[in-house]
């Protein structure tokens, strides 16, 4: 079990809270007021290497592991959750699919652009109808002879407007018999539906993505007719550990500024720190906070070792998630009248949270898994 980070971890860590102070930091209510996002972070964060984490060098990307990815999404959310959760979709689902089936060609045609920050990559899965039963989704794809014909809805997508290329699942025949394709932007018959106004993450853009006759060439379809569910599922299994580090800092951002204030905040004729109701919210704050890194560092030292995250990547999310929105509505709590004014920030942190909860697999999805891994460990075969 890894408890302590390395020297390229801290480095890592460091870069990026100085860029999120500098170029995040400034804009984060107007952001969030706005629903802006800031497409232009994107080639300024690849010259860092944020935007290809896990890219080998051969295709343009700094090649570094889970941990760094993880030390990067925190020090991103501390300061904006809404950016950090750009940057962990476009890493984990849209870069990291194209990663893990893309053929050598696929690699270096596209990977290069992600890295880079140059493209911005989205990934479709979930539609109006099918959430978190990934398998009954109704997008089609019908083969036409070196071509395929793309059509359906997706919903809930990740810079399902601004992404330059979409990863998007389609059904190829019936029960699990779905298939990954990407599609770049411009092709005729893809293009984004409705923005959503959103109750938090409002400055990472989230819209529909609408396939109508897209025709795309088969050289775009990623790995075997069939094979997406299962590419699906594994994608998002490494995804959970990124939403994982999303969550924790929130948390940390909302524990920080609850901390500040508590030792500022004067009633009584002494801070409120030293009140216990408010020394022991902050002590379990902290503790659920660090019991939540050390289950995410699980998750990554499980992913590098083996490729698969399985229970200790559900688990980290699971946990992390609701401890992400747990500190965030005691944060809003110490604050006081104060906490439910845009002004503090809590109360962005606190309705940011949320969506960890939800996405890439609701808290009970996460159970779910968890509790049929722990069975099958033990024989239980139903």
């Amino acid at each position: 079990m890894k408890f302590t980070r390395s020297d390229r971890q801290l480095m890592v860590a460091d870069t990026v809270r100085k860029f999120a102070e500098k170029y995040i930091a400034p804009n984060v209510i107007k952001w969030d007021n706005d629903q802006y996002f800031p497409a232009e972070l994107f080639p300024e964060m690849g010259k860092l290497g944020l935007t290809g984490m896990l890219v080998p060098e051969e295709y343009g990307g700094p090649g570094l592991t889970y941990f760094e990815l993880i030390d990067a999404i925190i020090e991103l959310a501390k300061v904006d959750p809404a950016i950090a959760l750009s940057v962990a979709a476009h890493n984990s689902l849209c870069t990291g699919h194209i990663l893990l089936f893309g053929n050598e060609e696929q690699k270096k045609k596209w990977l290069p652009k992600l890295a880079s920050g140059e493209w911005i990559g989205a990934w479709a899965l979930t539609e109006p109808e099918s959430g978190s039963d990934a398998a009954s989704l109704r997008t089609r794809a019908e083969r036409d002879g070196d071509y395929w014909i793309l059509n359906g809805t997706k919903t809930f997508i990740t810079h399902g407007s601004s992404g330059h290329i979409v990863v998007v699942m389609a059904r190829t025949g019936e029960g699990k018999n779905i298939t990954a394709f990407a599609v770049e932007r411009g092709t005729p018959g893809m293009y984004a539906g409705r923005k959503e106004d959103k109750l938090g993450m409002r400055a990472s853009e989230t819209t529909e993505v609408i396939f109508e006759n897209c025709k795309i060439p088969d050289e775009w379809r990623i790995g075997e007719v069939g094979e997406g569910f299962r590419q699906a599922m594994a994608v998002l299994d490494g995804g959970r550990i990124g939403i994982a580090a999303l969550s924790v800092g929130i948390a940390m951002g909302a524990y920080e500024r609850a901390k500040k204030y508590a030792k500022e905040r004067k009633q009584f004729g002494k801070p409120i720190a030293e009140f216990q109701a408010i020394a022991f919210k902050l002590a379990e704050m902290a503790t659920n906070i660090d019991t939540a890194l050390l289950l995410t560092y699980k998750a990554a030292e499980e992913k590098i070792r083996t490729g698969k995250g399985g229970k200790w990547a559900s688990m980290a999310k699971y946990f992390a998630s609701e401890v992400a929105v747990q500190v965030a509505n005691e944060a809003v709590q110490i604050h006081g009248g104060y906490g439910y004014i845009k002004e503090f920030l809590v109360e962005k942190f606190y309705r940011d949270a949320k969506l960890a909860t939800i996405g890439e697999g609701t808290s009970e999805i996460q159970k779910l898994i968890i509790s049929k891994q722990i069975l099958a460990e033990i024989g239980y075969k139903g």
